[in-house]
């Protein structure tokens, strides 16, 4: 058996462990070789002998013809914000460079319990807190296409490990954009699930113990293909023993050709502008899903792109004071009431988001929900099956660059995210998928949105898409370095 087996997707790996072509121990030091030989630093934690032991368990249990679940014995790598129990997890955090939790994270204790093979953690900015994936505790990872770009953040780890075959999938979280970003810029496929599907307790920046975490944060998978992003959806909705859950998630999906969906494009907007290869490449794909006899209407968004990215803004920063302690707090109280009535710099105005009143930010939940019901209007009304959208305004930025250029014009570096927050504080699913590389080789995706709990209908989307593009085959978005 060669390393041909890792530059596979997750999917054919299993049908390879269920064939018993390879064991789940051999494909495990596989990967744990491609990741000793990697010199992008995207993984940053393992303890081999807990994994091996871990797959030579699964193998034991596939020899009594006993497996545990979809994901028995194939090895996994976990971005460093989950806890994960017995193996270190730092957040990028110097201050939590020794912690080793007792606990797995329920999005961790689900894939375990779905026989999942946890071979090491991958990095991500100090707290999950930039949209580059560097600390100072492991340092940069580099993007398998050019190491003089950005991975993108916060999953910039994950995204990076499955773009150079370190691993079949990764576990990412996406907040603002953090997910998807790294998709993108790493040319692999990224899901956000439905908001709620998949619980976000042991995720750090919450503090480790907090039962609690963001209310927009969602864990979601990354991979190669989009039937690996399936299993590991079904994975993830499905609660491990310790949560004691009485219920179960069935996602379904409306088993169409192409050539019945229903798409709407957003291909671009003044307020977050793309750049022309990233035009040219929706387009493109356009001319794909038209010649598929698909519908397809170009339109505007279900809602105004400022109000959106205002309301995503005044939420985002509410959530992030809930471990604030009483002496900051106060401070920030007092520095607000000092601003200047007519600052409207972002300083001034993350400092009044972040110390909003309760009746502020019941209002603008009350705004988020009758934003979600715009969404919900547009996909019924239109009727659409998905709305597609750039996945960001670029391909990569150059590492540790501040700035973000469009076109020859200075734009926000934060507009790198503009596009995903469009569905952030709304729970909507959002996919990135590869449409194939800009003149510089690297990556340009998409993005794929869906009505709440259409996930599988993204999924069935993508891989219509994948086929037809070439995206899906082995090799076309190979990473260059790595």
């Amino acid at each position: 058996m060669t390393n041909a087996l890792t530059h596979q997707p997750a999917h054919v790996q299993l049908q390879a462990l269920d064939r018993g072509e390879i064991s789940s121990r051999e494909l495990l030091d596989l990967h744990l070789a491609q990741i000793e030989a990697s010199r992008i630093n995207a993984v940053v934690t393992r303890d081999n002998s807990a994994a091996r032991a871990a797959a030579h368990a699964a193998d034991e249990r596939r020899a009594r013809n006993a497996s545990t679940g979809i994901l028995d014995g194939l090895p996994l790598t976990i971005k460093d914000s989950f806890e994960t129990a017995g193996l270190r997890t730092t957040s990028g955090a110097e201050e939590l460079a020794e912690h080793v939790p007792t606990r797995d994270a329920d999005a961790v204790a689900r894939l375990r319990h779905q026989g999942a093979v946890i071979m090491g953690k991958t990095n991500t900015p100090a707290y999950c807190q930039d949209l580059h994936t560097d600390n100072a505790l492991f340092g940069p990872t580099l993007n398998p296409h050019d190491p003089k770009r950005t991975t993108g953040g916060s999953s910039g780890g994950p995204a990076a490990a499955v773009a150079a075959y370190l691993t079949p999938a990764d576990l990412g979280s996406d907040l603002a954009g953090s997910l998807r970003l790294p998709a993108h810029y790493c040319g692999v496929f990224g899901l956000r699930p439905t908001h709620g599907l998949v619980p976000a307790r042991g995720h750090i920046p919450r503090p480790p113990g907090w039962i609690t975490s963001s209310d927009m944060v969602t864990p979601g998978p990354l991979a190669r293909h989009p039937r690996d992003l399936d299993l590991l959806l079904a994975a993830l909705t499905t609660p491990s023993p310790v949560e004691n859950t009485p219920w179960g998630v069935t996602l379904s999906a409306a088993q169409r050709p192409l050539g019945r969906l229903r798409v709407a494009v957003w291909a671009d907007d003044p307020i977050c502008p793309v750049d022309r290869e990233t035009a040219d490449a929706l387009a493109a794909l356009e001319g794909t899903i038209a010649s598929a006899d698909a519908t397809v209407h170009r339109t505007a968004g279900p809602v105004a792109f400022a109000d959106s990215l205002r309301l995503f803004e005044q939420l985002l920063h509410a959530t992030t004071t809930a471990t604030t302690d009483d002496d900051a707090g106060a401070a920030e109280l007092a520095a607000a009431r000092d601003l200047d009535p007519g600052d409207a710099s972002p300083k001034a105005a993350i400092l009044r988001h972040r110390t909003q009143t309760h009746r502020a930010w019941l209002r603008a939940n009350e705004e988020r929900l009758r934003m979600q019901q715009a969404w919900h209007r547009f996909f019924t009304d239109g009727p659409y099956d998905v709305l597609i959208t750039p996945a960001a305004p670029t391909a990569a930025i150059p590492a540790g660059s501040r700035t973000l250029t469009v076109n020859g014009a200075d734009r926000s570096f934060f507009d790198q995210t503009g596009w995903a927050n469009l569905t952030s504080h709304v729970g909507l699913p959002s996919l990135v998928m590869p449409l194939g590389r800009n003149t510089d080789g690297l990556p340009i995706g998409v993005q794929l949105v869906g009505p709440a709990y259409a996930d599988r209908t993204l999924l069935l989307m993508a891989e219509h898409l994948a086929s037809q593009l070439g995206t899906e085959a082995e090799g076309v978005m190979a990473p260059r370095s790595g």
